[in-house]
């Protein structure tokens, strides 16, 4: 990633989430909360595929995935705003604005490719049932994921590059809570038409790649599902695509919210509240959502907490019995 610093400005200065100093407490405890949420409840479903064999299939290898890229993602972006709601000084320096920016577009864009292979890997289950295990190979699964992190890390670098060779000699005031894209090039001194032109051959079009690939998908999969004769055929085939359906809904709807519509200061309250959504809490419901809403993953989890209470009751038991037994070695 070649980034040629010709800034006069060294150090960013972030306005925050909130200049509410009374709200800002609770917005901590807030934001802590769900990022330990976000990092245990990812962590939890790699362990739980990891761990049980059934679920070494298509469709969780890339759940698995998808939990590691929302724990880098979230952890990208969350610290630093939690940290800067209680800080009196919310500055980051100009390399570590670059990477923040680099490293939180490169796994957005892998997220949303993820998201995409994600739908195609339903329709081949729904729609070629008999021919899915020769259509998601591990061979091709382990193509997918090494395409989406390329596509993403390269297509991070070259917006990234753009941006950050631009000139920002006016203010250091970054009217945001992360480094972002639109309020960068607000404080920027030089001519801007490149990045735009990266936003609308590069960024644009991958995006709606993915959207595509989506709606294609899914529209193919209802088609398929509305032709199941029984009732509880096709109750079973959409609970299996519903979870990931409720999970693309929630992030390109908050990534849409947040930027398909003028700049406009009527806009910015919003902005932030789209981009907590897809950054910071998004991450956090996608473990979940697929936790509750997935009958096979509700069953292991139901499993683990009924040997975890068996053995939590057995030591329980030890102890009682090591206790009686030194009350009677005393007597």
């Amino acid at each position: 990633m070649d980034i040629i610093n010709k800034t006069e400005v060294k150090v960013f200065v972030f306005t925050g989430l909130t200049d509410n100093g009374k709200l800002a407490p609770f917005l901590f405890i807030l934001f802590l909360h769900i990022y330990m949420v976000t990092i245990l409840a990812n962590i939890g479903m790699i362990a739980i595929i990891y761990r049980n064999t059934t679920l070494h299939t298509p469709m969780y290898f890339f759940l698995s995935y998808l939990s590691l890229v929302d724990i880098l993602y979230s952890s990208v972006i969350t610290p630093k705003m939690i940290h800067d709601l209680i800080s009196v000084n919310k500055t980051i320096s100009f390399n570590g604005c670059a990477l923040q920016f680099y490293f939180f577009a490169a796994l957005g864009s892998t997220e949303s490719f993820l998201l995409s292979n994600m739908a195609y890997d339903r329709y081949a289950a729904i729609c070629h049932p008999l021919h899915y295990v020769y259509i998601m190979t591990k061979k091709k699964c382990l193509s997918l994921v090494f395409l989406v992190t390329s596509m993403g890390f390269l297509q991070s670098a070259v917006q990234t590059s753009c941006v950050f060779s631009l000139r920002f000699c006016r203010s250091n005031l970054i009217d945001y809570f992360y480094c972002h894209t639109p309020s960068l090039l607000r404080l920027s001194c030089s001519d801007t038409f490149s990045c735009d032109m990266v936003t609308v051959y590069i960024i644009g079009p991958t995006g709606s790649a993915c959207l595509i690939i989506i709606l294609v998908s899914y529209s193919l999969i209802i088609s398929s599902i509305l032709r199941i004769k029984s009732a509880e055929g096709r109750q079973k085939a959409f609970s299996t695509c519903s979870s990931h359906l409720m999970c693309i809904c929630i992030f390109f709807g908050a990534v849409m919210s947040t930027y398909l519509h003028a700049p406009s200061s009527a806009f910015e309250k919003l902005d932030k509240v789209g981009s907590v959504l897809y950054s910071v809490v998004t991450p956090m419901l996608n473990p979940l959502i697929y936790s509750l809403r997935n009958q096979e993953v509700k069953r292991i989890i139901m499993r683990v907490r009924h040997n975890l209470s068996s053995v939590a009751k057995t030591l329980s038991n030890i102890r009682l019995h090591a206790g009686a037994l030194l009350v009677i070695f005393r007597k």
